[in-house]
């Protein structure tokens, strides 16, 4: 996810990036630094650790200069060291840039680089980018260099670089599925993947769209198409205060995280899935383990897979349940890395080849772990886990089958209907007890959908299959009481229409998310779903569940950013 910033004006460059880096470090806080220009000389100073102590022990803001730039990095490509931090030089040393996001075509990219003598100090995709500029800036101007570089590159990127060659003070800037917004001022311009880092200097802004080239100076601004040609872009005008502005404006960050899905599923989808997707070929017999939301991605990985005998444990009872040799690979879903019950189920399968998939480079997961899958998602704030479940899903589906296209824009048109889900939420905020369900491929989202709701709401709910309604549950429903059914037009609608009848001859409130006519006639509200290819139907359904629970739990007065008796990384058995 990482954060960027960049000045161009009359103040003390170095301070203004400083100070904009801290409100940028909930974007990542393994490694941080900046870039100065002053006087034609460009100078970077950088490393591991938080804004603060490595910011304190260079010196930061003792760099003179007017324009620069810095970013504080969450690690996707190569470890967390010195020499990955950004932001990175070409060989010569006179162009400098920071970049967020993924390049696929990395490895072609440098292999060219390198037969033509360039040489690379750092592990990551992002080095490459001020060494393109460079030799494209060998027979073209720097902008010319700059675009040129811009469409060579595959994957996602937010980029600010500039150079101390350039016959102008200029900061060079582009984005595609990744943000990066221009702050306006009085002779000064500032750009940053997020407002929150400008909102103390201006309340004016322009966000750049997919694929715009754009350049600063001290008195403007210009936007670029990739073709060249200038294009206008609307300027906004916010009114927010700072705590409000590190949340993009929303009021949670959980809000927040749900909304930036249609973004980071981008980047997930960019993940390198190449050697742990040959791994899984070569073995029969597989184990994924998760915990919790991890679980239930486990649970679609098994439903993605049927031709192998491939079975989702609950890490927690993994050592009592199964035994795992030398002929089983072991595929671990965890967000953060850490949790203990995923490790000690590790440990126990000690002869089995391992795959890990997980958002955080560096934690003990991928120590333990044969092959490493990360999210690419950033850091979540909000304890209920949001845009990395969709992260899992996407990296899952990659690994089990080709790489689904489309999903930003099947998220994005379900976030569309937030209005009529925080209607509906209302109906549901005095409820003491919600029923889930689905049948086939999402009956593991119904689960998900539950845990949400009861972790964040503290309104008791259960997810079940459908036909496992007549088996129990149904004496549970009264007049009035919630059954959320996840009933898309696909091959499991027929059957899952018949036990939405049962519900509702016991009274029970029925909310549909359906594109389905007859279950539309059956249910008291409707969420509707688009017609997509059947097993993307996981994307559209999540979205809609984690918004009703959000909404639910703002309406009971509940902090959903900070459940009770919850903790972001599960680190205890």
């Amino acid at each position: 996810m990482c954060g960027i910033i960049g000045y161009i004006g009359s103040n003390v460059a170095s301070q203004i990036l400083t100070e904009g880096l801290k409100r940028l470090e909930y974007r990542g806080y393994d490694s941080v630094g900046i870039a100065v220009l002053d006087n034609s000389s460009l100078e970077i100073r950088k490393d591991i650790g938080m804004v603060d102590e490595v910011s304190t022990a260079l010196q930061f803001t003792n760099v003179n200069g007017h324009i620069g730039l810095g970013h504080t990095r969450w690690a996707t490509h190569g470890s967390v060291c010195r020499e990955n931090s950004h932001p990175h030089f070409d060989s010569s040393k006179k162009i400098v840039a920071a970049h967020n996001g993924v390049i696929e075509n990395f490895s072609k990219l440098r292999d060219d680089l390198l037969s033509k003598g360039h040489k690379f100090v750092s592990d990551t995709d992002s080095e490459l980018i001020p060494h393109l500029i460079e030799e494209h800036a060998k027979d073209s101007n720097l902008l010319k260099a700059f675009i040129k570089s811009v469409l060579e590159i595959q994957g996602s990127y937010a980029i600010v670089a500039l150079s101390s060659a350039d016959s102008e003070e200029r900061l060079f800037l582009a984005r595609k599925n990744s943000p990066l917004i221009i702050g306006v001022g009085q002779g000064e311009m500032f750009c940053a993947s997020d407002i929150s880092a400008m909102l103390k200097h201006t309340k004016t802004f322009v966000p750049l769209e997919e694929g715009d080239i754009a350049i600063l100076t001290k008195t403007g601004y210009k936007v670029y198409s990739v073709d060249g040609s200038e294009v206008q872009r609307k300027q906004i005008t916010v009114d927010w205060n700072e705590d409000i502005a590190q949340k993009g404006g929303y009021s949670h960050f959980m809000l927040k995280e749900i909304h930036d899905q249609k973004h980071f599923i981008n980047e997930s989808l960019a993940t390198d899935v190449t050697e742990a997707k040959k791994l899984i070929g070569e073995y029969e017999k597989i184990h994924v383990l998760g915990c919790g939301t991890s679980y239930h991605a486990g649970l679609i990985l098994a439903h993605l897979l049927p031709d192998k005998n491939i079975h989702a444990f609950i890490a927690s009872d993994y050592p009592f349940v199964a035994k795992p040799d030398e002929k089983t690979l072991i595929i671990a879903i965890s967000q953060s890395g850490e949790t203990a019950d995923i490790l000690q189920a590790l440990r126990f399968a000690k002869n089995s080849s391992k795959i890990a998939i997980t958002n955080t480079v560096e934690s003990t997961i991928t120590r333990i772990c044969d092959i490493t899958v990360y999210l690419n998602s950033g850091p979540e704030i909000g304890v209920a886990a949001t845009k990395t479940f969709t992260s899992q899903l996407a990296v899952i589906f990659k690994l089990a089958r080709e790489k689904p296209v489309g999903l930003s824009a099947i998220i994005e048109k379900m976030i569309e209907k937030e209005n009529e889900i925080k209607a509906i939420a209302a109906k549901l905020a005095g409820s003491e007890h919600a029923f889930f369900l689905a049948r086939g491929l999402n009956v593991p989202i119904a689960n998900e959908g539950s845990l949400k709701f009861k972790e964040i709401t503290y309104i008791h709910s259960e997810a079940y299959p459908g036909g496992e309604l007549k088996h129990g549950t149904l004496s549970l429903i009264t007049d009035g009481t919630p059954i959320i059914a996840l009933a898309p037009k696909d091959e499991t609608v027929i059957k899952l229409l018949g036990n939405i009848k049962e519900a509702k001859a016991r009274g029970g409130l029925i909310i549909s998310l359906t594109n389905d006519d007859n279950v539309k006639e059956e249910s008291d509200f409707v969420i509707g779903l688009p017609d997509i290819e059947v097993s993307l139907y996981p994307f559209a359904l999540i979205v809609p569940l984690q918004l009703l629970a959000y909404h639910v739990s703002v309406l009971r007065g509940i902090n959903p950013d900070r459940p009770r008796n919850l903790a972001k990384s599960v680190t205890v058995e």
